[in-house]
């Protein structure tokens, strides 16, 4: 009797036992690891097998996990990085439970790919690790770089879309609107060659800048001969203008120097003249157009790209016609002053600082007094055309962001 209760026992204990460890492994099994649940930027997930094109420039991102995740553990362990060109992108990332909420400091690109990466360094509140992972995302529309102080779509309004440079109070004169160079554009604004003209105030404001981008869409109609297609008090601030004849094109603008300022023209003439073989000192660079129609086959009657970028740094100022370089000159090789340009800034009379579309100044109060600069004689070299996407930046775009925003935009 005694050995049976003995036996008995030793079942029980050993019973015992078997339920506490599988009980105790049953517990260890319960713990929920720490991983990511969803990834959504309002109702777009960032998480399923295709990245997302469609993700607003401006967005805010929720991150769910599983647990609930450790605030202090969040500090510098979220990476947004702007693929094209490496730039990592500032976010501040706020932790509620579960969730992150993430948000860059500043605007995104238009049509620019990015990398949002969570870093291990991520714990959670029960003290597991987080593995490391990557999602990519594309942002919406076309390629345009960042940091634009004014931008002009002319979707059937000439504001501004940024609300920065606005036309003033009864400054739209004449303005109609068309179809633009694709379906993806729109709209264009178009002038009549007469009166039209969209006044915009602060222009000097608009213009004073170390570095400086003007970018725009234009098809300046031939039957007009000499185009002002827009300015500030012309080469007081800057103005861009084609020739009578279509044979040039220019970037005229007041460039800061060490005591005072002074003017020089962006000139592209497409004969392939450099400071080598005939051209003027400090022109390192000029596409030849001899043999394909000169300038008047690429801006006359069709749509082309310009854009016109000073570096001050390099002293390097450029034009560029379709994403291509057209010319380049080097004011360090210039004489003095242009030598000690420092960027663009307006030197015209304080109450002249209206820039406008459609013409080289201000009706109001013109800086220019030649009769050719009269607003009021609709014979002179008022613009007729059609204007689009017109950009501004207070910074040197990169030869690959202009190549770029050419290339998500061309027809």
């Amino acid at each position: 009797m005694r050995k049976q209760i003995v036996t008995l026992n030793v079942v029980l204990l050993a019973l015992v036992m078997l339920i506490g460890g599988i009980s105790c492994k049953k517990s260890s099994d319960s713990t929920t690891a720490f991983g990511l649940s969803s990834l959504m930027c309002g109702t777009i997930d960032m998480n399923g097998a295709t990245s997302p094109s469609n993700i607003p420039v401006n967005p805010t991102i929720v991150a769910t996990f599983t647990v609930g995740v450790s605030a202090a553990s969040v500090t510098n362990a979220i990476t947004l990085t702007r693929s094209y060109d490496g730039a990592v992108i500032s976010v501040t990332a706020t932790v509620s439970g579960n969730t992150i909420t993430i948000v860059p400091v500043t605007g995104l690109a238009n049509g620019s790919l990015y990398t949002l990466g969570f870093t291990s360094k991520i714990t959670s509140t029960d003290g597991q690790g987080l593995a490391a992972f990557v999602r990519t995302f594309t942002t919406i529309g076309s390629f345009i770089p960042d940091g634009m102080v004014a931008y002009y779509t002319f979707e059937n309004t000439a504001s501004d879309v940024l609300n920065n440079y606005n036309p003033k109070v009864g400054g739209v004169i004449g303005l109609t609107y068309a179809t633009s160079f694709s379906p993806a554009a729109g709209m264009a604004a178009k002038f009549d060659g007469a009166t039209t003209l969209i006044e915009i105030p602060k222009g000097d404001s608009l213009e004073h800048s170390q570095d400086f981008t003007l970018a725009f869409w234009v098809k300046a109609d031939s039957t007009k001969h000499g185009q002002f297609v827009m300015g500030l008090a012309g080469w007081y601030g800057f103005q861009f203008e084609i020739a009578g004849d279509y044979t040039w094109c220019k970037l005229a603008a007041q460039y800061k120097t060490n005591t005072s300022s002074a003017s020089q023209d962006l000139w592209f003439p497409g004969d392939g003249k450099t400071k080598d073989n005939g051209g003027w000192k400090g022109w390192t660079f000029c596409k030849d157009l001899t043999n394909s129609g000169g300038v008047k086959f690429l801006i006359a009657n069709k749509w082309v790209n310009v854009v016109c970028r000073f570096t001050a740094s390099t002293k390097i100022a450029t034009m560029y016609f379709n994403g291509e370089k057209m010319k380049e000159q080097d004011f360090n090789l210039y004489d003095a002053p242009m030598t000690e340009a420092q960027g663009l800034v307006y030197n015209g009379a304080a109450g002249n600082n209206t820039f406008v579309f459609g013409f080289i100044q201000d009706k109001e109060n013109p800086t220019i007094a030649d009769a050719w600069a009269n607003y009021d004689d609709p014979a002179n070299n008022h613009f007729k055309g059609l204007l689009d996407n017109v950009r501004f930046w207070h910074k040197s775009l990169t030869d690959q962001e202009i190549q770029m925003m050419y290339n998500s935009e061309k027809p």
